[in-house]
């Protein structure tokens, strides 16, 4: 039944894809583009279209990337999405997302302006929904990032990479980095490889991944540090009970991003709001310690890391690959 369920889904997101509108015309550099998109400067971020075609919505929508409960989320980024909605002027809704293929689509079509995604989907989201990067959470110094760290139990008896061999681990989903397309590229310098040394059963999120490993479901999984850490705060699991075997170099976080075609005095006000926003004492810096303010990026540097491994895994940007 879940295998139909997921066919039925894939099927819909590439019809979703497949039925937006029309090409990007006269376009003599698109890269990995969809071909609804150009990139005439090189910065591998879909241009600008022509003025006609710019909009400037009444309401502004915002998403924030899945989370294993949406409106939890809804709550935590209250205090922001009335900053925004404060300094740009517009109505602001929230859009509680449940998976990372509707919310690139929901950029695609249209209906999403402003959107967090996820470190590994987010050159999807460039690619396929014409979304730009521009800002994530980092600290007061310019530092951001997390790292992806592999847990287990501490009574499990794994104690090394190589452990893993012969287990069942879970990874989150194919498209995330920290878990699932980072550890393709990684680990098989350490001596294990996903799938031919250890099962690979897809828990659907880190917090999934996580909480399967408290409980027994899995051996162990790789998991995205910040999300760990959030975790942790709210007491879901008990890190005592926890261990790392191994943990990488950071990697860049959150990506926030705008529509492409949005109009440029519209971003200029989105990137007001969010390079202005106070994370003092709201429930966006409980949630997010050690984060205090959001600072500029640019998806051609900040995610060139991102892009390496999905290479090294054979990554194309269609909505096939996204599922």
């Amino acid at each position: 039944m879940t295998f139909l369920k997921s066919v039925a889904a894939g099927a819909l997101v590439a019809t979703m894809f497949t039925g937006s509108a029309a090409y990007a015309d006269d376009c003599a550099n698109r890269g990995a583009l969809d071909v609804l998109y150009c990139d005439a400067d090189g910065d591998l971020i879909a241009d600008a279209p022509s003025a006609d075609k710019l909009v400037d919505p009444g309401t502004l929508v915002f998403a924030y990337t899945p989370t294993e409960d949406p409106a939890v989320y809804a709550d935590i980024w209250a205090p922001f999405i009335e900053h925004l909605e404060k300094v740009t002027g517009k109505n602001v809704q929230f859009f509680p997302v449940q998976s990372n293929s509707a919310e690139v689509e929901a950029m695609r079509s249209g209906r999403l302006h402003i959107a967090g995604f996820s470190t590994g989907p987010t050159p999807f989201a460039v690619n396929l929904a014409g979304s730009v990067p521009f800002a994530l959470m980092g600290s007061d110094e310019g530092e951001f990032g997390y790292k992806l760290q592999v847990y287990t139990r501490k009574d499990s008896g794994l104690n090394t990479m190589e452990d893993l061999a012969g287990k069942r681990i879970a990874h989150t989903s194919p498209t995330s980095n920290s878990g699932n397309q980072a550890p393709r590229a990684l680990f098989p310098s350490l001596g294990i490889t996903p799938d031919e040394d250890y099962e690979v059963v897809y828990s659907g999120s880190h917090d999934q991944s996580l909480l399967g490993v408290v409980a027994g479901d899995y051996d162990a999984a790789p998991v995205a540090s910040e999300v760990v850490d959030r975790m942790a705060e709210r007491d879901l699991f008990d890190k005592e009970d926890m261990k790392i075997i191994w943990e990488s170099s950071p990697f860049p976080t959150t990506s926030f991003n705008y529509a492409h075609n949005l109009d440029p005095k519209v971003v200029e006000k989105i990137k007001e709001a969010f390079f202005s926003f106070d994370f003092t004492g709201t429930t966006l810096g409980k949630e997010f310690s050690g984060v205090s303010k959001f600072i500029p990026i640019t998806y051609k540097q900040d995610w060139a890391v991102i892009r390496t491994i999905q290479a090294a895994n054979g990554v194309t940007y269609t909505p096939e690959g996204l599922k």
